[in-house]
């Protein structure tokens, strides 16, 4: 690359553009969760600009890529060469750009289909966009022989970005995950359990602006040590999105003996799953949190009958998050396989749900039956000690 261009990212936002009068809130946010995720980068500047925020770092453009597109918010971003506002110069940004394309992605093909798309915000170039298209595309297919255009079905595209903060020139965009950035909702509790579920239904409320902390419920000796790991290594993962995660590990054996020694068998998961949400929602209060969530969807297992769902939600002093409420398996399973946590919820290690399982779990629970069957446990007590008790983890950084 000559001396005189400098490597950068071009970050783009959707959803926080039709954002109105707290439009700036959310870029600040997505700026300083860019800086949070590429921190160590040398020389790391992010700044925001129209429409747009630029990254700019002493550090190879496409490495930088690959770690911002994990930051919420983001529906896509370039690798771009930041170049002079002369078409010579913008000429000589789009043939190592085009040129890099052509030797990564398409190697020895003789025909490659191709575009030069501009976008001119600076009024005050003196080129159009059609202009600029136009001169670009005929000096690129000049230089390369194997380009082709077709507008309609290209593969390469060249795109050249010119703004009164500079001109950039780039060819392809890396998908981000969309959304808006983490902590622009607030905060919350993650339950994560052993499966599938729970770590999607964080990823996705984390999509919507919520900075998670995670809690999960370890139930030693009756679960084994590799539990605890599990939930390790899925929270280390979901930490990637969120540039540093806490996870609590709660212990649980006590106040599933509790149930199971004093309370209907057909009742225990329901009663498990009231326990975890008073431990978590006096948890979450302790964590400033303001809404718990869960993995939970309607009608997949026993306890997730919408009465026995009512009854789980009645024992939290928090608001009961379901992001996956509406969800099926195979839709939760091709996100788990997207987001990279499907290996890790399917590696062998029960959890606390599998413990002392009823024969028959009740499917429509009555209020009345549960009130009874817990007017037996000394509820205070038990929550009391599960808080107490509680592991507080930093992730990666345990990893």
């Amino acid at each position: 690359m000559d001396s005189g261009r400098r490597g950068a990212l071009l970050v783009r936002y959707d959803e926080i553009g039709l954002k109105g009068g707290n439009r700036a809130h959310f870029e600040r946010l997505l700026q300083q969760n860019l800086e949070l995720a590429l921190a160590g980068a040398p020389g790391l500047r992010v700044q925001r600009i129209r429409g747009r925020v630029l990254v700019r770092a002493q550090a190879d453009p496409e490495q930088l890529a690959q770690a911002a597109a994990r930051v919420f918010g983001i529906v896509s971003l370039s690798s771009a060469v930041e170049t002079g506002r002369s078409l010579e110069e913008i000429l000589e940004a789009a043939v190592e750009r085009a040129g890099r394309a052509l030797r990564e992605e398409f190697g020895g093909r003789e025909q490659v289909p191709f575009r030069v798309a501009a976008n001119r915000a600076d009024k005050t170039f003196p080129h159009t966009s059609m202009e600029v298209e136009r001169w670009l595309g005929g000096r690129l297919l000049e230089q390369f022989p194997q380009l082709a255009v077709d507008l309609a079905r290209a593969q390469l595209k060249v795109e050249v970005d010119i703004r009164h903060e500079g001109v950039w020139v780039f060819a392809g965009r890396h998908a981000g995950p969309g959304g808006l950035p983490v902590g622009s909702m607030g905060r919350a509790l993650g339950l994560l359990s052993g499966g599938l579920d729970s770590p999607v239904a964080a990823w996705l409320a984390m999509r919507r602006g919520l900075r998670l902390e995670l809690a999960t419920f370890y139930s030693f000796p009756h679960v084994g040590p590799q539990f605890r790991e599990k939930a390790l290594r899925i929270g280390a993962h979901l930490s990637r999105w969120l540039g540093r995660a806490i996870l609590h590990v709660v212990p649980f054996a006590a106040a599933q003996e509790a149930i199971r020694d004093h309370c209907p068998e057909s009742y225990r998961t329901v009663l498990y799953r009231r326990a975890m949400h008073r431990i978590a929602a006096q948890l979450g209060r302790r964590r400033r949190c303001y809404a718990v969530v869960t993995g939970e969807c309607l009608g997949q297992v026993a306890s997730q009958t919408l009465e026995n769902l009512a009854l789980i939600e009645e024992a939290s002093d928090l608001p009961v998050l379901r992001p996956l409420i509406t969800y099926d398996k195979q839709e939760i399973i091709a996100l788990a396989r997207r987001i990279g946590t499907y290996e890790l919820s399917t590696l062998p290690a029960p959890d606390s749900c599998t413990v002392f399982q009823p024969a028959a779990p009740v499917i429509h629970g009555k209020l009345e039956e549960v009130r009874a069957a817990e007017s037996a446990l000394d509820l205070q007590t038990l929550t009391w000690a599960a808080i107490q008790g509680t592991e507080r983890l930093y992730l990666p950084e345990h990893r």
